[in-house]
């Protein structure tokens, strides 16, 4: 690796450690915010709160590698030209072929870290987070995690329990439960309640005494009140597996190639996105780059945001397209990648200096091939 390689490297690092840690800082202090909401809520444990958060932060690192290395070499060459760096190197014989190995040498190691992260350690750590789900969702409802004077939400929201005390026999006692799950809703109040569940079935329910019920809205014609002695409130069933329940995202990848289905080949796909997005983003890096201190740089920073934006949403386009079958099943989600360097290279470089440089050098070449 030659010096010009090192100072490469050494700048587009510093640029993107400090980029890379802002990212991390903003993401972590939202997932944290988040979780914390889930805990006061009571539909998480606090003793799982910082595993949560730690898998919730290795489910989503892949995701701001890509984005955190193009800001940062767009910021890097950008100072680059405005310190007259590039014009030093080009006057030196070090033309944009010099500088695509620089930024690749960089970009192909972050791109295999990139790629462990996003084929490995995301769908582990989706799976482990789903396991989690779906634990606090099960203790939602069980008596041993329930809390005196709090409210808790289960399946999304749509059920609300309170209980007013919570006797040493695990009985409840002034319990309010509103379930949104039925049109209309409904809302049952009880002096006495406990919870129950079928050892067979797995079925879970909670046994209200000496209670009310209220269906509809108050006030609609369709509104009904009525008292009961015994009402037993079913609230979701325990026989569904796991594994069954688990999420596309939490599946292996070798899981994954070995599948026919279309969204799964999706899948696979939007985790491939992600490493091999560096590598196409390295690639707009220098159209997107002015070289000269005096050439107005605002009209290319608006394209390098625009083409930020597109490549992002372009990749959530092409998912859907492919898992609806907009697309042909051979031609992947991955199209976009090369479709965005060639509309940038087409809208940029037939009147950018490196385009004339290349040509140039293309035409010493075809000069010194060409016979006497």
């Amino acid at each position: 690796m030659s010096i010009v390689d090192r100072y490469f490297i050494s700048e587009i690092a510093k640029v993107f450690s400090t980029i890379m840690a802002t990212l991390m800082l903003v993401m972590t202090s939202l997932l944290f915010l988040r979780a914390l909401e889930q805990v006061n809520l009571g539909s998480l444990a606090s003793e799982s709160l910082l595993r949560f958060l730690g898998l919730q932060i290795l489910r989503d690192t892949a995701s701001l590698l890509a984005p955190a290395f193009f800001i940062s070499a767009l910021v890097t060459l950008g100072r680059m030209a405005r310190d007259s760096e590039l014009i030093a190197f080009n006057a030196g014989g070090l033309g944009p072929f010099r500088i695509y190995r620089s930024l690749l040498l960089f970009a192909i190691p972050l791109s295999l870290i990139t790629a462990w992260f996003a084929l490995v350690l995301q769908p582990y750590a989706s799976a482990q987070i789903q396991l989690i789900e779906d634990m606090k969702n099960d203790q939602a409802t069980r008596v041993a995690g329930l809390q005196s004077g709090r409210f808790y939400e289960q399946d999304d929201g749509r059920i609300t329990f309170y209980a007013a005390h919570l006797g040493d026999d695990k009985r409840f006692e002034n319990l309010f439960i509103q379930d949104r799950r039925s049109d209309p809703p409904r809302i049952v109040l009880s002096q006495h309640a406990y919870f129950l569940q079928d050892e067979i079935t797995g079925e879970r329910a909670i046994v209200l005494e000496d209670g009310r019920r209220f269906d509809g809205v108050a006030g609609s014609y369709d509104y009904g009140m009525a008292e009961f002695a015994r009402y037993t409130f079913y609230i979701a069933y325990g026989g569904e597996g796991i594994d069954q329940r688990r999420r596309r995202s939490a599946m292996p990848t070798a899981e994954l190639i070995l599948s026919e289905n279309l969204r799964d080949r999706a899948e696979i796909g939007h985790r491939l996105s992600a490493p091999l997005g560096i590598l196409t983003l390295a690639l707009l890096v220098i159209p997107l780059t002015s070289l000269s201190p005096r050439q107005r740089s605002a009209g290319r920073l608006f394209l390098a945001l625009l083409a930020y934006f597109a490549f992002f949403n372009l990749q959530r386009l092409a998912e859907n397209w492919m898992q609806t079958e907009v697309t042909p099943g051979w031609l992947g989600m991955l199209w976009y990648q090369p479709a965005l360097v060639s509309s940038i290279y087409f809208v940029l470089m037939p009147g950018s200096f490196w385009f004339l440089r290349i040509m140039r050098s293309l035409s010493r070449l075809v000069g010194w091939a060409r016979p006497d």
